[in-house]
């Protein structure tokens, strides 16, 4: 935004109002996708699964995310950001209902693909319109409350698939696990699906309140709406005219030029530099550890699966930690520094757990090399992605280059989540690498991601979007 300052207290709190709103598609986000966490260690006893259906049970829902993102920037272009966050709103609750009934694999995929609709969507949505009615100084850190909701969603999902699973164990007899284990195989993984219904009820409710984005009611000729819009937000007419102007001045400028095709010259740099980070931020393997967190508690390190969930708790805690440092820091040190630092630290962490399977020496160092990894992603890919993703695509290309970007990163999440069972139950993770190839290889991911992060990402704090249009003239 052309001033960086604020100049209101009611415009402060209006905006916090509207970016929690929103973020609440973030808190669905973690929550639906860490739900699997927990229940997937009962529903696959339930079922029966063989490694191929339970990887088929836990990734379908990304393959839903992969077309919800695919279709977002259509959706949001052609029906606005917010009514497109209602869409993903009831399509998580449609989820959450429905993957608690089932009887059969296909009917849990069925309802868990719906889920990944609404996910794909509002990974996509939220933070575009976030970052669309954000001042230029406190973007990074608005923009990154929407990972800091993610990971609250893990954290809190992981609260309560600990408490239906049977909460602190520790004290019960042989015959009591017996009973509580054989609930949860039975009955407790479809109570913790539909405790889902609680927040995608509340984040349906409250999205009717908050309004359409300035840049896309401009874009849609509604200018009067959108200087009333930035009124509220910038609590000042006459900052409120200079920014509808900026804007207006940008989307005709864009109008005179011709139709972008991102696919040619400088747009499509900046949409494969964009979705390479994407890529990246899911192949350094942070979803298959927070997917199979319990289970790689309680089979590769030798937790008991009730213990796991406990554990499922220490890690979701370290990672809301380490995302609020990156919330307070983002526009102070800058998107770079902070994904180079992440990106070595999530190459150590991974380097001290695979150590430690390889070795066989497991416990608390396996578990120090999981908090290392999950709080350097935290501190960097997690939340900086999506700051970036947000900010880096000029207005013109805004939306169907994220749709593009989100659209390759629920692809690569869909590959991580489908293939780990394979990779961690194979003869050759056995037998050569004795349980660790699956850390090796996104250990190696990481070195990429440090690499291509310092040789292609620029910096983009305290630029307003439509300053940042020029930044690539300058790669």
């Amino acid at each position: 935004m052309s001033n960086d300052k604020l100049t209101s207290p009611t415009s402060d709190s209006y905006i916090l109002a509207i970016t929690i709103v929103a973020t609440l598609g973030g808190l669905l986000f973690g929550y639906d996708t860490g739900v699997i966490g927990g229940s997937q260690l009962y529903f696959t006893e339930y079922f029966n699964f063989t490694p191929s259906e339970q990887g088929w049970a836990v990734s379908s829902a990304l393959y839903g995310c992969l077309i919800g993102a695919a279709f977002a920037g259509y959706l949001s272009s052609k029906f606005s950001r917010k009514n497109s966050l209602i869409l993903s709103g009831f399509l998580f609750a449609v989820s959450a209902w429905g993957s608690g009934i089932p009887e059969s694999l296909d009917v849990l995929v069925v309802f868990r693909i719906i889920g990944g609709l609404g996910v794909g969507i509002a990974s996509m949505v939220a933070p575009m319109y976030i970052a669309e009615i954000a001042p230029a100084k406190i973007r990074g850190r608005l923009v990154s409350y929407y990972q800091l909701a993610i990971v609250v969603g893990f954290f809190v999902v992981f609260l309560a698939t600990y408490y239906i699973g049977g909460g602190d164990t520790s004290a019960m007899s042989a015959n009591e696990l017996e009973e509580i284990h054989k609930y949860n195989v039975e009955h407790g993984w479809r109570v913790m699906f539909w405790s889902e219904l609680i927040p995608a009820g509340l984040f349906f409710l409250l999205l009717f309140f908050i309004p359409k984005s300035p840049r896309w009611l401009v874009m849609r000729g509604k200018d009067e709406e959108a200087k009333s819009v930035l009124r509220k937000i910038l609590g000042n007419e006459e900052e409120a005219l200079v920014e509808y102007n900026e804007i207006k001045s940008s989307m005709e400028a864009g109008k005179r030029e011709e139709k972008v095709n991102i696919f040619k010259g400088k747009f499509f740099k900046i949409l494969l530099i964009g979705t390479v980070l994407s890529i990246l931020q899911q192949t350094t393997g942070i979803n298959a550890i927070l997917y199979y967190g319990a289970e790689i508690f309680s089979n590769a390190l030798g937790y008991g699966p009730e213990d796991a969930l406990k554990q499922q708790i220490l890690l979701g805690f370290v990672n809301l930690m380490f995302t609020f440092i990156a919330i307070f820091t983002v526009d102070r040190w800058g998107r770079k520094p902070l994904l180079l630092t992440g990106s070595l630290g999530m190459l150590a962490g991974l380097s001290v757990l695979g150590f430690s399977i390889y070795t066989n020496n497991l416990g608390v160092i396996s578990l120090i090399g999981v908090f290392i990894f999950i709080g350097s992603f935290a501190l960097s890919m997690g939340p900086i992605t999506w700051v970036l993703l947000s900010e880096m695509f000029p207005n013109k290309m805004r939306s169907s280059a994220m749709s593009i970007a989100v659209a390759a990163q629920w692809l690569f999440n869909a590959i991580v989540a489908n293939t780990f069972p394979m990779m961690v139950g194979s003869n050759v993770n056995a037998d050569v690498f004795n349980g660790s190839m699956p850390y090796a290889i996104f250990g190696a991911f990481c070195l990429l991601t440090f690499v291509f992060v310092f040789a292609f990402i620029p910096e983009t704090k305290g630029k307003s979007l439509e300053e940042l249009e020029t930044i690539w003239d300058k790669k």
